[in-house]
């Protein structure tokens, strides 16, 4: 699922094609092959999150990727989503209502 986020993340700034997502995506850590990446930005494509486009590039076609107006939505609302999470997983940890009930 990150890996999807950080996709659509980058075609909301502009659009994005194959082997940038996989050198960008490895400055961040993800260790991506073209057989892992290619079939996600088919099921985004698939799934109406991504536009897509053909372009000819040096006399090759590359296909361009960029989010839908749709999902820049629901992204926005992942964004907020995952805000929240961090501050919880990052916050010193603090006394829930859970942790107050007797355990047996």
């Amino acid at each position: 699922m990150a890996i999807r986020i950080h996709v659509l993340h980058h075609a909301a700034a502009e659009p994005v094609y194959g082997l940038w997502l996989i050198e960008e995506l490895g400055r961040h850590g993800y260790a991506l092959s073209p057989g892992t990446l290619y079939p996600i930005l088919r099921d985004l494509a698939d799934g109406r999150y991504l536009r897509l486009e053909r372009r000819l590039v040096d006399g090759r076609i590359r296909k361009y990727y960029w989010i839908t107006a749709r999902r820049r939505r629901a992204l926005a609302s992942a964004r907020t989503q995952i805000i929240e999470l961090m501050r919880e997983v990052l916050e010193p940890q603090r006394q829930r209502p859970c942790a107050k009930m007797n355990r047996r």
